[in-house]
Formats: structure tokens, C-alpha cells, sequence
């Protein structure tokens, strides 16, 4: 009891240890990205907690796998310290951590992250009356509180399928339906709600992180363009741009005045120089940078991290691939949410988790390693195209020149793909998220020489979706993903949706040219103070 108390509280602490780790990093990741002249305070701190939160809740998913499994010896066996109450107790305890993490979610999703996000849109505007600007940023923010109110309602109440007496009055129907909500201790209500967040991941999944998985690992391995040949093919299109311009001005030079036409055309002209000579100060700086040749030197190493993530991701497809053609081929179909009972084809990841399982915590590494990838193959998406609503772009994302609106776009997508990440890994290893390395004592029936008849013996087997309840512990991860069969059912879509993306995604990369050396980092509606503070950009 003592050593189960002793790994218990090992795992618990290295929990702790990823907390600070998480949090150092949103920190650095925001600071990163976030405007040096615009950054406020609050958009701040409510990017990294949000960011944070969704990582946090991501790394609850191992505990919540260890937890199971630690409590049932290789053999099929339970511990003799895991009795009822004990296995009771932790499940709780896990289940009251996701609680409290997905209401801070849902906090940061309906309330928080719209309420700052409208105050900063007033306060761009009007900067005058900050009590205006917070009613403002209410009165917005309450269409997304009475959203989440209808989710939690929905979740609560109209999947419940409660038996009612014939002859009973609406009022003990209604009184059902609230004891009914209170023995679940709302887990409906959240799980709804947190599942149609997470369907909004998937989407943002669909659109970045697909795409991302193939373009930065090519990126990486094309390398950028010289900022020498680079800067004299600027330099030949400022000598164009001037000739034009003087071509221009040469035919008002008797006291005629420009026509429309020209006089469009010259404006047009003159902010193309504009940008030309900010992207010439750009790249004259770039190339005096020693941060751009020690860059250079790591070429090599460069390219075999780009090799490195074109193989993940190939792992990761593949391994996708074949947990969704098992459940097309073997699951029990639309209606229950393509679930299946036990592994038919098993892919990469399905059998590295749970060998890794056994020696803690080296699945928590490959997990934190996964999620990692997601977010940064996710930004690189973000980065390269830009947050768009539809056809509309509404913000780019550039090193050090994130406006708050923006950074708070981004961190609210990051959000939802972390969340959806819970169910990627599921869909990459359904047993593992499930189960954990569980295994039961499942009758078998030997002929024994020497004996009449066959003899009953018990032979271990690992748990899946056909063991008998009272054998194997479901993880409270499992239950949060599938309390909905049609929710399971849009992620078995989405999961084909997302390998056809990033296909595409594959095929467009390998296409394009090698990037700029200042990709992204000069845009046409940049003020010449952007270029005020160049060596934070480039360092």
C-alpha cells in the first residue's frame, strides 16, 4: 500500500512539474508573437491562462491512463489496495479534475475571451469613456453566455431518456429531470458542451493543423532565400518603380494635371516604393544579422528536423488511416458513433502506447510530444494563411507584430485544437485512451490430457470494448468523448476530412518555391514605425 501510495504521488508530482512547464511555455510562446507597440496587459495574461488551461486538460489524459492502470497487476488482477472505494475515490478525483478544467474552459470560451476581445475592438475606436467600452464588451459578450446556456441545457436535459410513470403530472417529470441531472453530477450538460467546442477544433484542426503538418517540415527542409539575391532583386524593383514614377510626374511638368487614371496609378506607386524601401531595410539588416548566420550554419540541422516531422506526420496519417478503415470495416456502425469493439487493424501508435505504458512516464513524454507537434504544425497552418472568417481575412499572425484581437483569435484556436486533440489521440489509439494497459481474467475452456471433458481455466486478455464492466476501468477521458454517439460520428468524418487536407497540403507544398527570408514579416499596411525595433524580430 505504502509503494502504490509512493508511485501514486510520483505521478501526481510529475503532473505538477508539466504544469510549470506549461505554463512557462505559453508564456514565452504569447510573448513571442504578441505586437511589441500594442500589447496590452490583459490580452495578455487571458492568452497564456487560456492557452495554458487547454494544455493542462491535455495533460490530465495520461494521469487519467496511469490511474487506471496502475491499479490492476499485469495478470488481469486487481491490486489488493484497489478495492471499490479506493478505485471510487480516484476516478473522482480525476473526474472532479476535468470539472473544473472544462468549466475554466468553457469560462474562457463564452465570457472572458469575448468580453476582452470586444473591449479592445470599443477601445480602438472610441479610447475616451472606458466605462462605455466595458458595457459594450458586455452586452456583446452576453449573446456568447446565452450560447453556452443552451449547450449546458441541451447536454442536461434532452439526451436523458428517463422513465416517466404513466399517470405522473409535470411536475414530478420535471422533478425527475433535475434529480436525474443531479445523480450525473452534470457530466451530460459539460460534455455536451465541451463536445460541440471540440467539433469547432476539429474544424480549425481541418483547416491548420492538416495543412501545417505538411508545410512546415517542408519549409524546414527548402530552406529560405539568400537575403543577398534577394536584396538586389529589390533593389532592381525600386530602380523599376522610381523610373515609373518619373514617367509619371514628367507629363504634369508643363502645368497639366494627371488624369484620374494616372493619378491612381502613382498613389499606387508610391506605396509600392514604400514597401519596397521597408523591405530593403529589412533585408540590409538581416544580412549584417548574426542571428541569420548562425541560422545558416544550422542548415543541416534544419533539414533533419524537416525529415523528422515529414515522418511523424506520415505516422500519424497512416496511423489515422487505418483506426478509421478499421471502424468503416468492423464497427458497429453510424448510429453508435463508429465504435468498435476491440483493435482489428492495429496501426503504429496503437501498439507503441501501450508498451510505453508500462514504463512511466514514458507514454506522458510521447503524448506531450504529440500535442506539442499539434500546436506548433498548427501555427505554422496559422501563420502561412492567416485567420480568415470564410472568404474575409481578419488577421495575420506575424512574430512580434500580433495585434491583442488577433492574439486572442489565436490563442481561442489553439484552445479548440488542443481540445480536439484528446480525440485524435483516442482516434490514433482507441484501446490505450480507453483501457490504458488493463488486462482481465476471461474464461477459457482446455483439453487437458489425461482428463475428461475440458477443464475452465482463466487466462489474462487486454480489456477492450467487449470486457465485462466490472473487469475494466474506463478512463473519465473516454466518458467526456463519448457520452454523444453523434458527436463520435462528425470525428469519424472529420478524421477522413483531415487526411484528405493534408494531402492537398502535401501536394501544395512540394510545389512551392522556397520562402522569403522575411516571409510574412512586410505588408503594405505596415507603418514605417514597424521597422523601429527590427532586432527584436530577427534575434
Amino acid at each position: 500500500m505504502a509503494a502504490a501510495a509512493s508511485d501514486l504521488l510520483t505521478g501526481w508530482c510529475l503532473f505538477g512539474l508539466a504544469l510549470l512547464v506549461i505554463l512557462a511555455f505559453c508564456w514565452i510562446y504569447v510573448r513571442k508573437y504578441q505586437s511589441r507597440r500594442e500589447s496590452e496587459v490583459i490580452s495578455t495574461i487571458t492568452a497564456i491562462f487560456a492557452l495554458a488551461v487547454a494544455l493542462i486538460s491535455s495533460a490530465l489524459l495520461p494521469v487519467d491512463i496511469f490511474l487506471v492502470s496502475y491499479m490492476k497487476n499485469p495478470n488481469g488482477t486487481f491490486k489488493d489496495w484497489a478495492d471499490a472505494n479506493v478505485s471510487r475515490q480516484i476516478e473522482d478525483t480525476v473526474l472532479y479534475g476535468y470539472y473544473t478544467l472544462y468549466s475554466v474552459i468553457l469560462f474562457c470560451v463564452f465570457l472572458w475571451i469575448p468580453f476582452v476581445y470586444f473591449y479592445y475592438e470599443e477601445k480602438a475606436e472610441d479610447d475616451s469613456n472606458t466605462c462605455s467600452q466595458v458595457k459594450t464588451a458586455l452586452k456583446y459578450s452576453l449573446g456568447f453566455i446565452v450560447v453556452c446556456t443552451v449547450l449546458l441545457l441541451i447536454g442536461a436535459f434532452v439526451p436523458l431518456d428517463i422513465p416517466y410513470k404513466k399517470n405522473s403530472t409535470e411536475w414530478e417529470k420535471m422533478k425527475l429531470l433535475v434529480e436525474e441531472f443531479g445523480s450525473s453530477h452534470g457530466l451530460a450538460a459539460l460534455s455536451f458542451s465541451i463536445s460541440s467546442l471540440t467539433l469547432i477544433g476539429m474544424l480549425a484542426a481541418i483547416t491548420y493543423t492538416a495543412y501545417g503538418m505538411s508545410a512546415l517540415p517542408l519549409n524546414l527542409i527548402k530552406g529560405t532565400r539568400s537575403a543577398a539575391y534577394e536584396l538586389l532583386e529589390n533593389t532592381e524593383d525600386i530602380e523599376d518603380v522610381e523610373q515609373h514614377i518619373q514617367r509619371i510626374k514628367l507629363k504634369c511638368k508643363d502645368g497639366r494635371p494627371l488624369s484620374t487614371r494616372d493619378r491612381r496609378t502613382l498613389q499606387q506607386l508610391e506605396e509600392r516604393l514604400r514597401t519596397l524601401r521597408r523591405r530593403e531595410r529589412h533585408l540590409e539588416f538581416i544580412e549584417k544579422s548574426w542571428w541569420a548566420k548562425f541560422c545558416g550554419a544550422m542548415r543541416p540541422l534544419k533539414i533533419v528536423w524537416g525529415v523528422f516531422f515529414i515522418i511523424v506526420a506520415l505516422l500519424f496519417t497512416i496511423s489515422l488511416f487505418l483506426s478509421n478503415l478499421d471502424k468503416a470495416l468492423h464497427s458497429a456502425g453510424f448510429d453508435s458513433g463508429f465504435i468498435i469493439l476491440g483493435t482489428n487493424l492495429t496501426n503504429p501508435l496503437n501498439m507503441l502506447l501501450p508498451i510505453l505504458q508500462t514504463v512511466f512516464p514514458l507514454d506522458y513524454i510521447l503524448i506531450t510530444t504529440i500535442v506539442m507537434y499539434f500546436i506548433f504544425t498548427s501555427m505554422a497552418g496559422i501563420r502561412n494563411m492567416g485567420i480568415w472568417f470564410f472568404w474575409i481575412r481578419l488577421y495575420k499572425i506575424r512574430r512580434g507584430k500580433t495585434r491583442p484581437q488577433a492574439l486572442l483569435f489565436l490563442c481561442m484556436i489553439l484552445l479548440l485544437i488542443v481540445l480536439h486533440t484528446s480525440y485524435m489521440i483516442y482516434s490514433l489509439a482507441p484501446q490505450y485512451v480507453m483501457y490504458g494497459s488493463q488486462k482481465y481474467l476471461a474464461k477459457s475452456n482446455m483439453t487437458v490430457d489425461g482428463h475428461l471433458g475440458n477443464v475452465t481455466t482463466y487466462m489474462p486478455k487486454v480489456c477492450d470494448a467487449a470486457a465485462p464492466e466490472d473487469q475494466c476501468i474506463v478512463t473519465r477521458t473516454y466518458l467526456f468523448l463519448h457520452k454523444f454517439w453523434f458527436f463520435s460520428a462528425a470525428y469519424y468524418f472529420g478524421n477522413w476530412a483531415f487526411i484528405g487536407v493534408f494531402l492537398i497540403g502535401l501536394v501544395v507544398s512540394c510545389c512551392k518555391g522556397k520562402k522569403s527570408v522575411i516571409e510574412g514579416e512586410v505588408d503594405e499596411d505596415d507603418s514605417d514605425m514597424s521597422d523601429d525595433e527590427l532586432s527584436v524580430y530577427y534575434r
